[in-house]
């Protein structure tokens, strides 16, 4: 995996679980 697509993952979970915490 290269460090930008680690990066991209990690925002992606983030905002992921900062919408269910939303919800």
């Amino acid at each position: 995996m290269k460090p930008l697509e680690g990066q991209v993952a990690l925002v992606a979970g983030a905002t992921r679980g900062a919408g269910r915490g939303i919800a």
